[in-house]
């Protein structure tokens, strides 16, 4: 059985996706790239002051899911150049990518990248452009870890709010 790794989603299996690559021999993250063409807009396009009603992030699809083992996760950060070539940054600071949500029933584990644009126009990320990176890691859980053993359906927020 392989370890850990990247796979294309079946909605994307025809669309000439890249699997993730790591640029250099000592880089951490594989770079993560966009499956379609997207528009981020700027947060400043209302003309309004930036509010919970209008400064929302848009969910940039990957194409990709991933495998690990279960003492694994695999971290989303941003691209250092990200924030500034571009003015995208990970609302969430880190995506957390749980080896359960890998094939999971609502959407077969893909991963899509949370993005705000904090530029003044919109941006457009092409398709297999780098937004991202994906690192794995090994974690660790407390003596008194109980797992509550209920099986994950879906994505953002499906563990509860």
């Amino acid at each position: 059985m392989k370890k850990r790794g990247f796979e294309i989603v079946t909605r994307y299996q025809e669309q000439n996706l890249s699997l993730p690559q790591r640029q250099t021999q000592a880089a951490a993250g594989y770079d993560i790239a966009a499956a379609t063409d997207f528009t981020v807009p700027s947060i400043w396009n209302s003309g309004a002051q930036p509010t919970s009603q209008n400064l929302k992030p848009v969910l940039v699809p990957t194409g990709l899911k991933a495998y690990m083992p279960e003492d694994e996760v695999l971290l989303l950060v941003s691209r250092s150049s990200s924030p500034l070539k571009r003015g995208l940054i990970l609302p969430n600071s880190v995506g957390v990518i749980d080896a359960d949500y890998y094939n999971n029933t609502n959407n077969e584990g893909e991963i899509f990248v949370q993005m705000l644009n904090f530029f003044s126009e919109d941006y457009q990320i092409k398709k297999g452009d780098r937004i991202c990176q994906g690192i794995f890691v090994n974690y660790l859980t407390t003596a008194d870890d109980h797992q509550q053993g209920a099986k994950r359906l879906g994505g953002f927020g499906s563990s509860g709010d």
